[in-house]
């Protein structure tokens, strides 16, 4: 199977800088809807055979045009959401910011026993991970695109993916509607094939002026 983790288009609270994570979140900017709109161009040599979102809008939205252009349903899974920010939800300060990032980060390398303020810890966010992903591999192979979030996709991709050292997410960015492919499946593994860390749309979709935390590398945050 092969997966295509696209982050979803720019949200408000990505300019913002804010830690954004409960349901249903907020919709996107207008960049995020232009970013969201040439996701099928950017991936119009894939033959995608599924289409997944998290049950936050944001995922949703950003899914639409791709699912309009291959005559696909989006379906909506359980556990593709961001990495719960509990008592940090809204929050937009530095320190917040980076004790976000550390816990999170923290998990992608191992320590999943840190707990988010106010939150869970590692093993519920990789348990619910896990389980979308092998869910999404019972109902086929092929390649299937998820669209989910900027921390959970950074630290699920590089905890999962055999081939590259757990600190990668932290100090690879992951932009709106940037990819990360894998190939592999639940009971194999998975292999890192690329980390496409701009917009699909390329560098001029991205927003320089926003401060969004979940993409950025850890040192910038």
């Amino acid at each position: 199977m092969r997966l295509l983790l696209i982050r979803h288009g720019q949200t408000p609270a990505n300019v913002l800088g804010q830690l954004d994570t409960s349901r249903p979140g907020p919709g996107l900017t207008p960049l995020g809807e232009r970013q969201a709109a040439l996701v099928p161009r950017g991936v119009r040599t894939r033959h995608i055979t599924a289409i997944y979102a998290s049950t936050l809008l944001r995922t949703q939205l950003t899914a639409e045009p791709l699912a309009t252009d291959r005559g696909l349903d989006i379906q909506v899974l359980d556990g593709l959401q961001e990495i719960e920010a509990g008592a940090l939800e809204k929050r937009s300060d530095r320190a917040s910011v980076q004790r976000y990032l550390e816990t999170v980060f923290a998990w992608g390398s191992g320590d999943v026993g840190v707990r988010m303020p106010g939150g869970t810890d590692g093993n519920a966010f990789f348990d619910r991970f896990d389980n979308a992903i092998a869910s999404a591999a019972e109902m086929g192979s092929g390649t299937a695109a998820f669209f989910s979030h900027g921390a959970a996709i950074r630290v699920w991709a590089a905890a999962r993916a055999h081939n590259v050292p757990s600190a990668f997410a932290g100090t690879h960015e992951l932009d709106n509607t940037g990819v990360v492919e894998l190939s592999g499946s639940p009971e194999d593994g998975w292999t890192l094939l690329s980390w496409a860390g701009q917009p699909v749309g390329g560098a001029q979709l991205v927003d320089q002026q926003a401060d969004d935390p979940t993409g950025e590398p850890l040192d910038e945050a």
